[in-house]
């Protein structure tokens, strides 16, 4: 049954994916970001995949710092089923340097548009996209119900939305379910991520920068799987309750980097430089997946070789209009 979904952060990486997921199983989406669409290669839902772009979505440029009042009034025009709000001031390192942007971004502007949401009675389900971040750096599996542990601002401040959203829901009942992610990766990421700067420094040949030596313990999985389990959370999950999606398979970064070089032909010594650890950097969060896997009947289906091979091949078919683009992070208040 086709259903209508309000994507908030349609731009990113995860949210362009997910409005790719939705469009191809024949809803309805609008989608919103504080940014202009980018280029097509950063928006699965333009790509031949998802067939005729655009039928079935539409587009507003809204931030959801200054623009909460229309935001709030296009959801109650559009009259979703679901809304998923993958927006987010979502960088780690840089969030040291102006703190008070990712407290205003990820807890007062949320916080604003919560407000008018819970007002909303056709709403059937809030899904927030939040990290494991918020775990801090664990040992063993963390399952949903571990304890808030953050340890940066950006890990604070998402905490500090969830801890805020589960107060509406005991008060007032807002429909929210949160999902937390392992490290999502894929075609269209961003390439400041490590996937796709891994593939399109070797391509470019730059020495990527190996953050501690890239020791820090990860599980990867495809976005797709990713896109496929927000679904089901929307239109099964409980209410009040978090879902994690995680694959089995945990390792380093300085791995996932060995495993493109070998992929690619070159040396890891002559592909990396080692350099100094980010403040804060979490050693480790790897997440227990069963619950999404038992109560959803999700299960991720996509490789970890499947999703460097796909990387790489997107990354070098798009190579000439992807050095036309900015490959570093630029910071949005």
């Amino acid at each position: 049954m086709p259903r209508k979904y309000f994507v908030i952060g349609s731009n990113a990486f995860s949210g362009a994916t997910f409005v790719a997921w939705a469009l191809q199983n024949g809803n309805e989406v609008m989608g919103v970001s504080r940014s202009p669409e980018p280029d097509p290669v950063f928006l699965p839902y333009k790509w031949g995949c998802v067939g005729a772009a655009g039928i079935g979505f539409r587009f507003a440029q809204m931030d959801l710092n200054y623009d909460t009042g229309r935001m709030a009034d296009a959801v109650e025009e559009f009259r979703p089923d679901f809304i998923v709000n993958f927006a987010a001031q979502s960088m780690v390192a840089e969030s040291w340097d102006n703190p008070d942007h990712w407290y205003a971004t990820n807890v007062l502007a949320q916080v604003r548009l919560h407000e008018r949401l819970r007002k909303f009675s056709f709403l059937k389900k809030y899904v927030h996209v939040s990290t494991p971040e918020v775990y801090g750096s664990c040992s063993g599996l963390v399952t949903e119900d571990a304890s808030y542990n953050p340890s940066t601002p950006y890990a604070a401040s998402r905490a500090a939305c969830d801890l805020h959203l589960m107060t509406f829901f005991r008060r007032y009942g807002f429909p929210v379910v949160f999902t937390r992610a392992a490290n999502v990766c894929g075609p269209g990421q961003q390439l400041y991520r490590i996937l796709p700067k891994t593939v399109f420094s070797i391509l470019t040949g730059r020495r990527l920068p190996l953050h501690g030596g890239g020791h820090s313990l990860r599980s990867f999985i495809h976005i797709m799987d990713v896109a496929e389990g927000t679904g089901l959370v929307a239109e099964r999950g409980e209410l009040g309750q978090v879902y994690h999606f995680s694959t089995a398979l945990n390792i380093s970064i300085r791995e996932l980097v060995q495993k493109v070089c070998v992929r690619m032909g070159v040396a890891f010594e002559d592909a990396v430089e080692i350099s100094d650890d980010r403040p804060g950097k979490d050693a480790a969060y790897l997440l227990d997946s069963r619950k999404a896997r038992k109560d959803l009947g999700w299960a991720d289906a996509r490789t970890l070789d499947g999703v460097i091979d796909e990387t790489i091949e997107w990354v070098t078919g798009a190579i000439e209009t992807l050095r036309k683009l900015p490959d570093h992070y630029i910071h949005k208040p």
